[in-house]
């Protein structure tokens, strides 16, 4: 299927809904305009999250794992996860459908949306791809061919303008898997970045941001590479590597999504969200063949949270980011994994960092569209590192500053 030409907008990180029919959709379902999270949760999961304790952070969430296939999948990004929820629900017949991304033919990292109906063909799924991925404008083709029952697995900027539209589009039955985000940026975009992470950018076939502070890098020859966070070349990437959109988000753990499967509280296995009964039912499908356990908790994430602040605050005002010495970088590198935040306060950390990368580039860039783009929540997040809104800030023009 050829898709048609995406409508060009601000702050759009084209999930496919401006190639649809009917592009003025992106109105109603854009995250990016004015996201009501409240009424969306209350909406999927039946209640809205409960701001004391970890849903504050990531949303409703009826229990939390850690896990792992017990035999992992040839070419899974973890273990198979992700791609085993959905294929279980086409071979139970819960599904006619899965709505995914696949690479593209000429360009392994490039994503392309696809409909498998086969659970076999799951397979294409497994692996990771970067860059913006128009997956809903797959929908209508779906529609087309009289699929009633579907699953979707997609980031959270796609994930909200499905729930967005999901009434209208009266599909029998929907099944949403969701990933955090990772900062997403354009595909060639992707391509300058792991560059300048080896001589051999075109023999990669792996890159994962892992909890253990390190990046892996996979060869086609069967090679490995780790490399510490502190030595990646983030200061010499142009300013808008990342489009203002994916440094603005305020969705990073997906939380319209039945289930959620991603790294950050994993500790090296996969973190898994429960949210709502769906989402049960999916996780229920694979026993026998997933290994649960309890998630961890270690360290403490306020130094390293303030520490980003800083450093952000100078990047949202067009300076440039402070270079780590050389000679501290190892001993920074060999500090992190032993001493920094691991589990859930890893996963704390990066909800907080992304709270307060939100309000920065915002302040600097779109002040304006604050009130309506930043859901009460994220305030309560970046409250304790001093991020309160001015009147001019929240949509119901109460000032916190005081």
């Amino acid at each position: 299927m050829t898709l048609r030409e995406a409508v060009p907008r601000s702050l759009c990180t084209d999930c496919g809904v401006s190639r649809m029919t009917d592009p003025s959709a992106c109105g109603i379902a854009c995250q990016f305009i004015k996201p009501d999270y409240p009424s969306m949760e209350e909406t999927v999961h039946g209640r809205t999250r409960d701001v004391i304790g970890d849903e504050l952070f990531f949303g409703p969430v009826t229990s939390m794992h850690r896990a792992r296939m017990a035999q992992p999948a040839t070419g899974a990004q973890w273990t198979g996860i992700t791609t085993g929820l959905a294929a279980d629900l086409l071979v139970r017949g819960k599904v006619d459908a899965v709505l995914t991304m696949v690479p593209d033919v000429k360009d392994r990292w490039r994503p392309v949306p696809a409909l498998i109906t086969d659970p076999n063909d799951m397979v294409r799924a497994r692996g990771m791809r970067m860059g913006y991925a128009p997956l809903l404008a797959l929908l209508e083709e779906a529609q087309n061919r009289r699929f009633a029952r579907l699953a979707v697995i997609g980031i959270p900027c796609q994930i909200y303008a499905l729930r967005r539209l999901e009434q209208q589009l009266g599909f029998e039955r929907l099944y949403v898997i969701g990933t955090p985000c990772s900062d997403n940026t354009t595909t060639e975009n992707f391509h300058e970045f792991i560059a300048l992470l080896d001589d051999d950018p075109d023999r990669i076939s792996y890159l994962e941001f892992r909890a253990d502070y390190r990046v892996e890098l996979r060869f086609d020859d069967g090679r490995t590479k780790l490399i510490p966070f502190l030595k990646l070349p983030i200061s010499d990437l142009r300013p808008d590597f990342f489009p203002l959109t994916c440094r603005t988000c305020v969705d990073y753990t997906n939380v319209l999504s039945d289930i959620t499967v991603g790294y950050m509280a994993g500790e090296g296995d996969q973190w898994l969200l429960v949210r709502n009964a769906r989402g049960a039912e999916m996780l229920a499908g694979l026993e026998g063949r997933i290994e649960l356990t309890e998630v961890g908790s270690k360290g403490k994430r306020t130094g390293a949270v303030k520490g980003f602040i800083a450093n952000t605050a100078r990047a949202a005002g067009g300076l440039p980011l402070r270079r780590m010495p050389n000679w501290v970088r190892p001993i920074v590198s060999w500090l992190q994994p032993h001493t920094g935040p691991q589990g859930l306060e890893f996963a704390r950390t990066r909800v907080e960092m992304k709270a307060a990368e939100t309000i920065l580039h915002l302040r600097h860039s779109l002040p304006a569209k604050m009130k309506n783009m930043i859901p009460d929540h994220v305030w309560h997040i970046a409250r304790p590192y001093g991020l309160l809104p001015t009147k001019s800030e929240r949509k119901d023009g109460s000032d916190d500053t005081t």
